[in-house]
């Protein structure tokens, strides 16, 4: 997720339409909502909610300009990526990218 500003926020959810919602709505205090974190820019798809968490694990420890770099090989106009959800249904949501589950191998660079 990113705000206008180019804040970024990295996250794992079992339901991405419904946190995205609560994102845009503001939800919950915290970091996202204090700098209006509001657009899906980005995200990818796990069978297993362990490769999904390593992946964020993995994505918070890399440095902002690599996260960027990464958004704009998918998204090079930082749309928001959930802004016709609202005339989908959630099964018609396309996802951006589909991840194969992952080895045990992390890249820390």
């Amino acid at each position: 997720m990113a705000s206008r500003s180019l804040t970024l926020y990295v996250g794992v959810t079992g339901h991405l339409q419904r946190r995205v919602e609560q994102h845009k709505a503001h939800s919950f205090d915290g970091f996202t909502a204090q700098y209006n974190i509001d657009r899906l820019v980005y995200f990818e798809c796990y069978n297993y909610v362990n490769n999904a968490i390593n992946r964020e694990k993995q994505l918070k420890r890399w440095r902002r300009e690599k996260k960027i770099a990464l958004i704009k090989l998918k998204n090079s106009t930082w749309l928001d990526l959930s802004k016709e959800w609202g005339t989908l249904t959630e099964m018609q949501v396309p996802p951006l990218r589909s991840a194969a589950p992952r080895s045990g191998r992390d890249d820390k660079s």
